[in-house]
């Protein structure tokens, strides 16, 4: 994959590249150690001034580094420029681009999202997730395929849309029931 690949290119400008003035993932996602919820601004956080607690921040903290950062996307496409935090993530035996934007609505509205997606969405699913109600499993998100197709979820509930037509409306199958509610089980156990 042209993409993900390691090149002289992609490691000169990940080392280049801070954070400031972007805290985009410190509103987006969640940190457990503070108790900061996903989709909440971090009491820490003090705009282009950064983090109040940079050098005592949490663990997880030092350790992300979202796509931008690694390198993985132009200059102009921050996460504070694009309106959504973009990663990879493991998903099952592969991986998924997962991009994370305080609305589902964001994404339609930002055309620099759509551009990440369309690029990536050929080699890998693409999964759009909103910070609202972090905690419903019912909550909808989309997944971005190759050629054109999109699964939009809402709980037990996908709709199939090819070149933006909807195609198909259908339950999952009882293994994707089955698994999901599994899942769900498991993270609520780790959460308690």
């Amino acid at each position: 994959m042209a993409i993900l690949s390691e090149d002289p290119e992609r490691s000169r400008r990940a080392r280049a590249r801070t954070c400031r003035p972007c805290s985009l993932c410190c509103s987006v996602l969640r940190v457990d150690e503070l108790d900061k919820r996903a989709g909440t601004d971090c009491v820490h956080q003090r705009g282009e001034a950064g983090c109040a607690i940079h050098d005592s921040r949490p663990r997880v903290c030092r350790a992300y580094r979202c796509l931008w950062l690694q390198g993985g996307l132009e200059d102009e496409e921050r996460p504070d420029q694009t309106g959504g935090v973009v990663d990879l993530e493991p998903m099952g035996g592969g991986v998924q681009l997962a991009i994370r934007v305080a609305d589902l609505g964001t994404f339609d509205d930002s055309p620099m999202l759509q551009a990440i997606a369309a690029r990536y969405r050929t080699q890998m699913p693409v999964r759009v997730t909103d910070v609202r109600d972090i905690m419903n499993p019912d909550r909808p998100f989309r997944v971005l395929l190759a050629e054109d197709v999109e699964h939009r979820v809402e709980g037990e509930w996908i709709e199939v849309l090819r070149a933006g037509n909807l195609v198909e409306r259908r339950r999952m199958s009882w293994a994707e029931r089955w698994a999901r509610r599994a899942s769900i089980w498991w993270r609520n156990l780790r959460l308690r």
